[in-house]
């Protein structure tokens, strides 16, 4: 059933004629009650509360549901009414910070109505570069010498080796040299910070460094000693906009709901005359503040 098919029901009609005339009668004490006293439930919230069991069951509500829909939805209301008429509402940390966190979102949903600027998010990503750089990429051949298996021959082992690989190039194949591990020979292009979680922070920062093109080491780690020939780096840098555009957008507009939320207490608080009591005795960590 469709939901403006449902709107004209007749058996719709007659449910909230008969819920509204019973809870005017039953709370203003036969048409004599104040305004406060009405409950109404217009057409368009029956439609949103049939929209939301639709987007929750995948299908229109039947007539009896829609009905007990209705009915929750009232005596939802008469429940608010009577515990805020009773004070219930009043020193309940829960509803108080329900009650903040309601009136912060729409807040923060006004500072984001209009979209930044290209101009804008620009300025925020040179002032924030660190946070978005792309880090520098390296692709290397290594071969490795283990101090466990060699002593105190693994330098001079890894020396000679080295030397033996600078006469044969960067081709050079490495089978018969250094000793067997778990780690890869051949690497390819992978930021640094990925190297340093494989091999330690100590041999990225080492390799980070060497020209490209020709063998070098040994560099250490903390698995013993390596041969480097890295084959490609590419230089850390600043992105462009359209690189990390969501991100960057993301993170402004995070940063402007703070900073116009922060503004919005302020001005707010020039209403106010804010007086903290404190214990007899109790040394103050800072000075009171009052308003006008």
């Amino acid at each position: 059933m469709q939901l403006r098919a449902l709107l004209k029901e007749p058996l719709l009609h007659f449910v909230v004629i008969g819920a509204a005339l019973f809870l005017w009668f039953e709370w203003s004490g036969g048409g004599s009650g104040a305004a406060s006293q009405r409950i109404v439930l217009s057409s368009g919230q029956i439609g949103h509360l049939a929209v939301g069991y639709g987007k929750t069951w995948q299908r229109p509500p039947s007539d009896a549901e829609l009905k007990g829909l209705i009915d929750d939805w009232v005596r939802e209301e008469i429940a608010v009414r009577e515990a805020m008429a009773a004070g219930l509402d009043r020193d309940d940390t829960v509803i108080r910070r329900r009650l903040r966190q309601k009136f912060e979102f729409v807040a923060e949903d006004e500072s984001s109505a209009s979209p930044p600027t290209d101009a804008e998010l620009n300025a925020w990503l040179d002032r924030h570069a660190a946070a978005f750089r792309i880090e520098p990429r390296v692709a290397f051949r290594q071969v490795f010498f283990s101090r466990e298996k060699r002593g105190a021959g693994a330098q001079a082992d890894a020396r000679r080796a080295l030397a033996k690989l600078k006469s044969a190039g960067t081709e050079a194949p490495m089978a018969g040299l250094g000793d067997a591990t778990m780690l890869p020979q051949e690497v390819d292009p992978v930021p640094l910070s990925e190297v340093e979680r494989a091999f330690g922070a100590a041999f990225a920062e080492q390799v980070g460094q060497l020209a490209p093109g020709q063998w070098a080491g040994p560099v250490e780690s903390s698995f013993g000693l390596h041969l480097v020939l890295v084959r490609e780096r590419t230089e850390g840098r600043r992105p462009d906009l359209a690189e990390v555009r969501a991100a960057v957008e993301r993170e402004f507009l995070a940063d402007r709901r703070k900073r116009q939320l922060a503004a919005t207490y302020e001005r707010l608080l020039a209403k106010y005359r804010v007086v903290i009591e404190r214990p007899p005795g109790e040394v103050a960590a800072g000075p009171r503040k009052e308003g006008p």
